[in-house]
Formats: C-alpha cells, sequence, structure tokens
C-alpha cells in the first residue's frame, strides 16, 4: 500500500497542551521567507525555467506555496490550478480563488470527475480510500502534464508534520519537482501564511485535504497539528528517545503512535528499493547531488 493511510485509533481521547514545546518552532518569518523564496528562484533557474505550477486545493498549505512562488518568481510565472471533483467543497474552490485573486497568479481549473468516474465505474465497491488516492494521484498527473506544456516545475505542497507522518498518497500530493515548505512543521505553516497575509478564511479554516464531504485532518488523525508537532519535535529535531519524549510529557500511548507512524511511512520518504546486482547500484553506491553535472 503506498497511499494515504487509515488513521492508527488511539484509545482514548488525547489531552495535552503543547504550548511549551510549540514555542521552539517558533520561526523568524523574515528571514524563512527569504531564504525560501531563494531556494524556489534558484532551484528553478538550474533547469533553465522561471514558471511554475502548482495545484491549489483552497487550503493552507497550497496557498501558502502560492503566495511564496509569486513573491520569488512573479505571479506572470506562476500557474495555480484547481481540480475539483464533483464532491468537492465549494469553499475550498472560493477559498482557492481568493488567494488567486490576492496574489495575481496565472488560474486554470481542470475538473477531474469524468476520469475519476470513468475508472471508478470498474470497480464500484472501492472502499473512499482507494478513491481518495486515486484522486490525488489524478490531481498530480495533470500538473505534470501542465508543467511540460509551459516548461514549468510542479511544486509540492506537503508540510513537515505531514511528511514525517506519512499524510499523504504517494505520487499523489507528496509528489513534486521542489518542496519549499517541507522542512516547515505546521504549525509553523500556520505562522508563516499569517505573516504572508493569506487570506483568513484560509489560514482559520480547519486544516483539510477535502477528500470527502465533512473531512478534516484532525478529525482523521485523531489529535491536533500541535499535539503532533510538540512529539516531532522532541523526536526529530532534539534526537530524544521514547523514554525521553514521555518523560517530557507526552503521553505514552500518544508517543508510540507518532514514533510508529513515521518509522511505518519510511518508504514514502525514499526512492523504491532497487534489488542489488551491479558494483553501483542507483541510489546506494551511485549517490549524487540532484544538480550533479548542471
Amino acid at each position: 500500500m503506498s497511499g494515504r493511510r487509515k488513521a492508527s485509533a488511539l484509545n482514548g481521547p488525547i489531552s495535552f497542551d503543547p504550548a511549551i514545546w510549540l514555542e521552539q518552532l517558533i520561526i523568524d518569518e523574515e528571514l524563512t521567507v527569504r531564504i525560501l523564496t531563494a531556494f524556489l528562484k534558484e532551484e528553478i533557474s538550474k533547469t533553465g525555467s522561471r514558471k511554475a505550477v502548482l495545484g491549489l486545493s483552497g487550503g493552507i498549505d497550497s496557498a501558502l506555496v502560492l503566495y511564496l512562488a509569486v513573491k520569488a518568481l512573479g505571479p506572470d510565472n506562476v500557474l495555480g490550478v484547481t481540480m475539483p471533483y464533483r464532491q468537492s467543497s465549494p469553499q475550498s474552490l472560493a477559498d482557492a480563488l481568493e488567494a488567486v485573486r490576492d496574489t495575481g497568479c496565472r488560474h486554470e481549473v481542470v475538473e477531474i470527475t469524468p476520469q475519476i468516474d470513468a475508472h471508478f465505474s470498474r470497480f464500484p465497491d472501492a472502499s473512499r480510500l482507494r478513491r481518495a488516492n486515486k484522486m490525488a494521484r489524478e490531481r498530480m498527473t495533470i500538473l505534470y502534464d501542465l508543467s511540460a506544456r509551459d516548461g514549468s516545475l510542479v511544486l509540492g505542497t506537503s508540510n513537515k508534520t505531514e511528511l514525517l507522518l506519512g499524510y499523504g498518497t504517494l505520487y499523489g500530493d507528496m509528489a513534486s519537482a521542489l518542496n519549499a515548505i517541507g522542512d516547515l512543521y505546521k504549525t509553523q505553516v500556520w505562522q508563516l501564511s499569517r505573516y504572508l497575509g493569506v487570506p483568513d478564511s484560509i489560514v482559520k479554516k480547519p486544516p483539510t485535504a477535502d477528500l470527502w464531504e465533512g473531512q478534516t485532518d484532525e478529525a482523521e488523525l485523531g489529535f491536533t497539528y500541535g499535539q503532533a508537532d510538540a512529539a516531532l519535535y522532541l523526536f526529530i529535531e532534539e534526537r530524544r528517545t521514547r523514554n525521553e519524549i514521555i518523560a517530557a510529557g507526552i503521553p505514552e500511548t500518544f508517543c508510540d503512535l507518532i514514533l510508529r507512524k513515521v518509522r511505518s511511512s519510511q518508504f514514502k520518504r525514499r526512492l523504491p528499493v532497487i534489488a542489488k546486482l551491479g558494483s553501483r547500484t542507483i541510489d546506494r553506491d551511485f549517490r549524487y547531488a540532484r544538480d550533479w553535472g548542471m
């Protein structure tokens, strides 16, 4: 299984205040914007292009990437694409269009209903999870097709919390050529979005991938992004052990759940495993920087 997974159930509600740890994740907004816009400008120019394309869901992650990309490349060089399914929330589309108007970027709408419904007409009993993964991958193939048409690069919109938890679809929303926000935790995404003036209608609404009606990330996960960021901060940034994280005040069952999610989704953050036969196997012995030889 390589797509979005069902969230593991907790034995009971998680009730701890992550505020003390989240203070450690507060970022220098001006410096962060400077670094991320320079990153986008430099990495795209290395390919000989000046253009970028990204999917706009109406959520905060894609909105933040849009604002960063427009700041780095200019509105005429950024294409935002909305790709609604017939059951997608009209409010999500409205929020995405507000970000488009505010930034002045180029915009296209590509409906995915015909191809999704055609596919699942062969598999009418497909689960909601299969349908969500298929939609995520369909949207990514559209973005890559448009990038080939325009000579642009596809920008990723997955944040660090989602990437670490494996809360995304491999070759779907986790795919991209560049990801400017992949090292920002979700709480940092909120902070930077407020700084850049992303509309309140996007910043303040519950995070959702809009996979089905009424879906929200935190309800599906069973905990808040703030709680996840607190545990991830201790595990990833401070390299604390399981026992040290629990001793710091993170509930044991929640700690185990987060660590299990990080470890079980490691395959999503790596290239496919290649059976080793030669002396220099790709991603084992044959490993170079992404811009090697350019």
